[in-house]
Parts: C-alpha cells; structure tokens; sequence
C-alpha cells in the first residue's frame, strides 16, 4: 500500500489490526460515509448485523513443470508463477472492506489515506503494468476450436458453445502432462497454467470453481501476451470486487 502501513513483520501486522480492526473505528468511517450511500461499515452500529468477509481460495499448489517455465515467463506470468500459497485473514480483510472508500479508491484511516497502486501489484506479483488494455470478446462463435488450438483438447466434448473452464479440468491437464511431451504440448500445459492463475489468484470470480475462456485467445502467441498491461487489469478487478464488497 502506498504512503502509509509499511510496517513489518508479526508485529507490523498486529499494529495494523488494532488500527482498522476495532468496532469504534468501523463507527468512526460510518459517521464518514454519506448517509444515502449503502456501506457495510454501518453495520458496526448493529452488532447483529455485522458481517466477516469469507472467501475462496483456488491456489494451484503444484509448482509450474520446469519444461515449460521459460514459456511461463515469456508471456510474463514467471514471478506470479511461483505463489503457492494464500493465508488469508478474512477479519482484517473484513477490516479493510470497512474503510474503503468507493469515492476515491481508497483507504480511510485515523493516520491518512492509503491505496494499492500499480507499483504494488508490479513488485509484488512481478506484472507487467504497461502495454495494452486486456480485453477481448465475452463470447466465442466456436469455443471448442479455440480451446482445440490453445489448449489441445476440449473440456466439454460435444459442446461447441461455453463461456467456462473448470480448474479441476486446468489441473487434470497440467499434472498429466508426459515425460515426452512435444513443444506444442508444453505451450498448451503454459497457457492452461496461466488460465488457472489468471481465474483462480489475479481475477477471479464469483463463480470460485472456473475461469472466463475470454482470456484464452490472448495467450495464443505467448511472446506477445506479455504486451498486455495484466497488472493494470488485476488493480482494477480488485477496486471493483472492494467496491462491490462494501455493500453491506
């Protein structure tokens, strides 16, 4: 977070929950929000009512094959790779949610504002944050094909039309990925990675179990993925799901 909370460690951490983690300050940035605004921070007045945020976590634990790790960070997706793991507090998310404010995208605390900023998601995540908008069609006229070319098979056989893919069907294919495996099959093992991390860590959805196919045709020629601005594309899926969160 820029500005403001650099702080380290066990102890940084615990001076941040008694920060934001209080029920006086949730009434506090109450008194802050305009009171025709719908904001969960309200519900610290209402002690029945209030809510802890709880979430999915779809990490792939399997660490990318080194076959294809060069393929991983040709299209710019090498750092992001090697998270295993996520351990989630989900009170001082919860926390968090309480003093975001939809207004400014940020942050309001007794110290100051803060935000996450693109420089954030670039040294922590290792993504590209110039370079084109990530954008692409909702809907494929023939998604069977596409996954046929990009990924070298299909996960629904027999359906031409779906909008989907399924991290066990991402996973399945990774892990049985053979010891002799073509150059061609490496590539489709990097994209499928790449689908599960961009579905399951960086923007996921509220489905939790699957990945838009939207963001597969981008990853067709791996050397020009890294063209995309994906880190700008994270920062501003995490403002919208912060901002939808804060409705109570």
């Amino acid at each position: 977070m820029k500005d403001t909370l650099h702080d380290e460690g066990a102890e940084g951490l615990g001076s941040l929950c008694d920060t934001v983690g209080g029920c006086q300050n949730g009434i506090a940035m109450a008194e802050l929000i305009r009171s025709d605004i719908r904001h969960i921070s309200n519900a610290a007045n209402n002690e029945d009512s209030y809510r802890v945020l709880r979430g999915r976590v779809s990490v792939l634990k399997i660490a990318p094959d080194a076959r294809f790790m060069s393929y991983l960070e040709l299209a710019g997706f090498g750092s992001v790779a090697l998270i295993r793991s996520s351990d989630l507090r989900f009170d001082l998310l919860s926390a968090l949610v309480e003093r975001w404010r939809p207004e400014t995208h940020t942050f309001h605390f007794p110290c100051g504002e803060c935000t996450v900023t693109l420089e954030d998601v670039a040294v922590q995540l290792g993504l590209l944050v110039d370079g084109n908008p990530v954008t692409g069609l909702s809907s494929l006229t023939d998604s069977a094909a596409v996954c046929y070319q990009l990924l070298g098979e299909s996960p629904k056989d027999g359906d031409k039309y779906f909008s989907t893919i399924k991290f066990t069907w991402l996973r399945a294919k990774i892990c049985r990925l053979s010891a002799t495996a073509s150059e061609g099959e490496l590539m489709c093992a990097a994209r499928a990675y790449i689908m599960h991390l961009i579905g399951a860590l960086l923007m996921p959805d509220a489905n939790g179990d699957s990945v838009h196919l939207s963001y597969l045709p981008l990853l067709a020629d791996l050397s020009t993925a890294r063209s995309y601005s994906w880190g700008s594309a994270v920062l501003a899926m995490l403002y919208k799901e912060l901002c939808r969160a804060k409705n109570p």
